[in-house]
């Protein structure tokens, strides 16, 4: 009998212990998997500054200026002339007739459900 009640004692015992184990391991895991997660999204940040500070600093040459100010503002040099090329008069296209409706063939079961109808 006193050996079952300490073979008992040892496995709570030994229960107690795994669960004070399990609990931090478990933690420190989960902490480990989130450092990796979040060291990636860390290098992903940094790679995209530099990007972003590489195009700021194309941003602040006169030949980038200079595309920029032409392209979207339709800005010119002094002494530049500068033609639009306006597109043709065409005139609107005529309305095409609307497309005959075709007669639909009734489905299965609406002819079934009519003759159903019709004897009743």
């Amino acid at each position: 009998m006193r050996h079952k009640g300490l073979l008992l004692v040892a496995a709570l015992a030994l229960v107690g212990v795994l669960m004070l184990a399990v609990f931090p391991a478990r933690a420190y895991f989960d902490q480990k998997h989130q450092r990796r997660v979040l060291a990636s999204q860390v290098a992903e940040a940094e790679k995209e500054n530099r990007v972003l500070a590489d195009r700021a600093a194309q941003l602040q040459t006169d030949d980038e200026i200079e595309r920029l100010a032409r392209q979207q503002y339709n800005m010119i040099r002094p002494g530049e002339e500068v033609y639009a090329i306006l597109p043709g008069l065409t005139p609107p296209p005529a309305a095409s007739p609307a497309p005959a409706k075709r007669a639909q063939d009734p489905g299965l079961l609406s002819r079934a459900w009519s003759r159903i109808t019709s004897v009743l």
